[in-house]
């Protein structure tokens, strides 16, 4: 019954020169990063923090939506317009993170599975009456000796397969999120190589359960080098490697890749999405675009510092942020643009 709202909303999610805010930090995360400026960890900074993140002005020419965690989507402005009503007025779409994160994998404790199918078509349901149309589920991957097991890929594809399939059955699009993380010494060969048994075993999962490629969105980790390998790859090898993954992998059928910036730094993360349109644009199936958390707002809430005069100051650090990924989505992102952008 949803099949045609889905499309068209999985169509306007990867927009010529938009991207998503990943703005669904759960509460610990979210305090995590509020101890480190010395924010106070209340659910009022909370909510402040994110009423000047989406209030921030024309910053719904490059957001096509913004991903919500449980308690950011009953929030409203201080003012009392709930979020999801000041986004949709802004021309952005909500969306709302729906797993309960990763935990540890029986008889694998190097390992994770996400949880949080119990009870999900009903979670779904409800967040649809509330103004969502679209959701994030992420799986965490990790590269060490000997993992990623065959178990732990294929539990977590099954799981993110299950999340899908509910979510286009009770009318919002799932972003499907195989998160291989950049921790450890691997080299961008071996992140290749399971990068590209990922994407297999997520993709024949999704296919099983009946998902439509054309309603969903694809998530993925960039295929980089893990963050302490010698060898750090260059830009152009990351953009090689994750395109010919990707190629390989993801049916034409996919509306978008939203990439995940997975701890790269703001301008590295941006580069790489920049060299993979420029390069590579033209002659791909589906948009690339940025689904960035921190790549995105860090720079803004450190800007903040959970005071209201500083609130002009963080706008417009994201509104940089996203003008520079808006750029590097199109193909057309420079370095000098990161002196000019705000």
């Amino acid at each position: 019954m949803y099949t045609q709202e889905l499309i068209a909303t999985a169509k306007a999610m990867v927009a010529p020169g938009k991207g998503i805010l990943a703005a669904d930090e759960s509460y610990g995360t979210a305090n995590k990063r509020f101890e480190k400026i010395g924010i106070p960890t209340t659910e009022e900074k909370r909510r402040a923090y994110r009423e000047a993140l989406f209030t921030t002005p024309g910053i719904g020419e490059f957001l096509s939506g913004v991903i919500l965690f449980d308690e950011t989507i009953r929030q409203a402005t201080k003012d009392g317009k709930p979020f999801t009503k000041l986004l949709l007025e802004a021309g952005i779409i909500p969306g709302i993170k729906l797993d309960a994160g990763a935990k540890p994998l029986a008889k694998s404790p190097d390992e994770t599975i996400t949880e949080g199918l119990d009870g999900l078509r009903d979670r779904i349901a409800e967040y649809y009456k509330m103004g969502a149309r679209f959701a994030k589920w992420r799986a965490v991957i990790t590269i060490g000796d000997g993992i990623p097991s065959h178990r732990c890929i294929d539990t977590n594809a099954n799981a993110l397969a299950r999340y899908a399939a509910l979510c286009q059955e009770g009318g919002l699009v799932p972003i499907v999120e195989p998160e291989v993380l950049m921790d450890g010494d691997h080299t961008l060969e071996r992140s290749y190589a399971v990068h590209h048994d990922v994407l297999k075993a997520v993709f024949d999962a999704l296919y099983v359960q009946g998902v439509e490629p054309d309603q969903m969105i694809l998530k993925p980790s960039m295929v980089i080098s893990g963050q302490d390998c010698p060898q750090q790859a260059s830009v152009e090898d990351v953009a090689r490697l994750t395109i010919k993954c990707l190629r390989e992998r993801v049916p034409a059928a996919v509306p978008g890749c939203a990439f995940l910036s997975g701890g790269q730094s703001d301008e590295v993360a941006t580069a790489h999405l920049n060299a993979m349109n420029a390069t590579f644009k033209d002659q791909l199936p589906w948009k690339l675009t940025f689904s960035y958390g921190r790549a995105l707002h860090q720079a803004a809430l450190e800007a903040w510092k959970g005071e209201d005069a500083n609130i002009s100051a963080a706008q417009k650090e994201l509104y940089r942020r996203a003008k520079c990924n808006s750029a590097a989505s199109l193909g057309q992102y420079a370095s000098e643009m990161e002196r000019v952008a705000a």
